[in-house]
């Protein structure tokens, strides 16, 4: 599947081509950078939290002024970890070689050195409740196939987009990595960085306080349940993709 082949992208326009406009104009951005930094260290918490990170918001922020938080400092490194990496996204251009740096910073509490920001080199899946629910593409393939998302990415960075692409773009993108799964851990977080990073590279730094990662966490299970679009790599069916790409503009709602 290639983003540029537009999948779903004819029913996502007209959901949302009367709307998006109009949210975005009413949509309540920090106007001051102490709010700016507020909001970035919030999408790293609810990032977080979806992946099983304990540690609220409230919590999080009250500790940043205590210097810790009893009996959490894995949790606090975790979070502190994916704030670096949002804020080094935020300052630098988005490519795979800066992708790459972004994920040694948020995985330094995840993995040990010689797997933060490599390519993973051996299996891996997703596992529920019930047991495998993805199979991600074979470890072999994967910086091929990590090349040709960034090529469109590339490509999609030097096109003239209108809003209602940028934001279909973001997503499918987000749900690209998250198929791929690139990495032996932090491949969520990643992905929600990476939907950020196109989105504030497009529609400009302010971008990057929009609450997806809330919404996300907020809706978890839906979210799931939208990105399982097959039991394995081969058998992805992007025409199902639709209910994913509608969570990030749903989420300016909220």
């Amino acid at each position: 599947m290639r983003l540029l082949d537009r999948i779903c992208f004819k029913q996502y326009k007209n959901q949302w081509s009367s709307v998006l406009d109009e949210l975005l104009v009413n949509y309540s951005f920090a106007q001051h950078e102490a709010g700016d930094e507020y909001r970035l260290m919030s999408s790293a918490v609810y990032s977080s939290n979806i992946e099983g990170n304990t540690i609220d918001l409230n919590s999080y922020m009250n500790g940043k002024m205590a210097k810790e938080i009893f009996g959490k400092e894995k949790e606090m490194k975790e979070i502190d970890d994916l704030v670096k990496a949002y804020q080094f996204a935020k300052e630098n251009s988005l490519h795979e070689t800066n992708f790459l740096k972004a994920h040694s910073l948020l995985s330094e509490e995840l993995l040990i050195k010689s797997l933060r920001g490599k390519y993973r080199n051996e299996k891996v899946g997703v596992f529920g409740a019930e047991g495998l629910v993805y199979l991600a593409v074979e470890e072999q393939w994967v910086p091929q196939e990590m090349s040709n998302l960034f090529k469109e990415i590339e490509t999609l960075l030097h096109t003239d987009l209108n809003t209602i692409e940028i934001f279909y773009f973001a997503s499918m993108i987000h749900l690209r990595l998250a198929h791929i799964h690139p990495f032996r851990d932090g491949n969520g977080r990643a992905a929600r960085l990476l939907e950020k990073w196109f989105l504030a590279k497009k529609m400009g730094e302010k971008f990057w306080q929009i609450s997806a990662e809330k919404y996300y966490k907020t809706h978890q299970s839906e979210y799931y349940q939208n990105l399982n679009i097959g039991i394995d790599y081969y058998a992805l069916d992007y025409e199902k993709s639709l209910p994913f790409l509608m969570m990030l503009p749903q989420s300016l709602k909220e």
